[in-house]
């Protein structure tokens, strides 16, 4: 069946079913040991649903046997799996009892399941990592963003829009909904300075002022509203927000080229904001600066998983699955105390509801699901410019369109008809990789991903960006 040489029928006496698992992804996967003769290759193929987990099963006899893999041309070892140092280097091993069948990957190390087809992708149980691993890791990672500044963020070319802050509000959220940009700094001419930035929560306040019995702002003043005045009304408006008294600082959080890289991630975690200016001045009083970037935690990322790309091994915990590690958002089990609640909405909950869950759980995003919590999509505060194409904002209530209808206004009237959107909705499994998961998120435009569950796309957490450098960097 897997060709000579290999003991994979299951009608010879003595043997059992055993399921090999390569759950780190590939194009082309394939095995073999000791039950091959260290000649043939057995493939694996992906699981259903799960294209990134790799399975065989192979038919052996009780005893110890040995094996590797080989993925896309190169011989792997699991290192979640027990290894030894053999003839043909490290290999992995298994001992093979008389109690079928097995399931031998790295989720379940030695465990046996009387079912062969209940595959548990990642049990409750995984050896984790060792407070040296961690230590050596976070370690080598803040040694280099010390030693590397923000220069090494700025592209070889590239476009940045600035706003007036004179320019009326509506106006500049046409321009974020045509550029197809979240944000965007704002220059003060008078003082010579970029004073703040604009961003899509502004956008969802506006909005939400609007929708306001009593609100001093009108849909007729939104028209010749400018930046400027909105922000001083945003300081009065959060004020109500969060009950605190507290305003939003009135001084734009920037970074120079010379700033080191933690520096730089630093004031994303400690402002919780998207976005950091790349700014720098000839003039001794920094008046009249040049914008020369925009800089992002997952261009930050890149140049993490860039610098370590070949050296891996010298990172030990990107080989951990991230169900393993305290990292990201996950969804609460029943029964389970002290954890915080996990948004998630229904297609038919009205925008209003979504609108007010950003704001109030200070969240980025929320997964949509339906009545089995199985992704469907997902609905960020960048999505609220959509609302600008057609004036769309002042021709609709917050509280009788659902989210269904507004993801639908910001689609192109040629796209396919669809709730589901797999270049919005970025996913990833509990079994991935840390390395995995942060090669994603340094993808341009990606802020997170939605933790499902193979097969079922059942919503299980979500990690973000700021969650992966704040497990790096280990602060809280």
């Amino acid at each position: 069946m897997f060709g000579s040489g290999s003991t994979t029928g299951h009608d010879n006496s003595g043997v059992s079913p055993v399921r090999f698992v390569w759950p780190y992804g590939g194009g082309e996967v394939s095995i073999f040991g000791t039950f091959t003769r260290w000649t043939d290759l057995i493939p694996l193929s992906p699981m259903e649903g799960c294209p990134n987990v790799y399975q065989v099963v192979v038919s052996l006899v009780p005893g110890l046997h040995q094996f590797k893999f080989y993925v896309d041309g190169q011989w792997r070892v699991d290192e979640q799996l027990s290894f030894v140092s053999g003839p043909y280097g490290l290999v992995n091993t298994v001992v093979l009892t008389r109690d079928p069948p097995q399931n031998i990957d790295s989720e379940t190390p030695g465990r046996s399941n009387m079912e062969l087809d209940d595959v548990s992708v990642c049990p409750e149980v995984i050896q984790g990592m060792s407070a040296a691993d961690l230590e050596v890791s976070r370690h080598r990672i803040s040694a280099f963003l010390s030693t590397h500044t923000a220069y090494e963020l700025l592209p070889e070319s590239g476009k940045i829009i600035a706003l007036d802050v004179t320019l009326p509000v509506k106006q500049a959220f046409h321009i974020l909904y045509e550029q197809g940009i979240p944000t965007a700094p704002l220059w003060d001419f008078c003082k010579g300075q970029f004073v703040g930035v604009l961003a899509a929560l502004d956008f969802i306040l506006i909005l939400r002022e609007l929708g306001t019995h009593g609100s001093n702002l009108t849909e007729e003043e939104l028209e010749t509203h400018t930046i400027s005045a909105w922000k001083e009304g945003k300081m009065h408006l959060s004020r109500q927000i969060d009950g605190s008294g507290r305003a939003y600082s009135k001084h734009l959080i920037h970074a120079g080229p010379y700033d080191s890289l933690k520096d730089v991630a630093s004031k994303f975690l400690q402002n919780s904001i998207s976005t950091v200016p790349i700014l720098h001045s000839s003039a001794q009083d920094g008046s009249f600066p040049q914008l020369l970037h925009l800089a992002s935690l997952s261009g930050i990322l890149k140049c993490i998983c860039r610098y370590f790309r070949h050296s891996a091994g010298s990172l030990p915990i990107l080989q951990q699955p991230i169900c393993s590690i305290p990292l990201g958002t996950w969804v609460p089990k029943i029964g389970e105390p002290n954890r915080r609640p996990f948004a998630m909405l229904k297609p038919n909950a009205s925008l209003g509801a979504a609108l007010s869950l950003l704001v109030q759980a200070n969240v980025s995003s929320i997964p949509i699901v339906n009545d089995n919590d199985s992704l469907l999509d997902v609905y960020s505060r960048s999505d609220i410019t959509a609302l600008a194409k057609d004036k769309a904002y002042a021709q609709i209530h917050l509280d009788e369109i659902s989210i269904h209808q507004a993801l639908q206004l910001g689609q192109d009237a040629n796209s396919s008809y669809g709730f589901f959107n797999g270049q919005r909705c970025q996913m990833c499994l509990r079994t991935d990789s840390l390395h995995k998961v942060m090669e994603r998120l340094a993808n341009p435009g990606v802020r997170r991903l939605l933790i499902v569950e193979a097969g079922s796309k059942r919503v299980e957490g979500i990690i973000s960006l700021s969650d992966v450098f704040k497990f790096l960097l280990g602060v809280g």
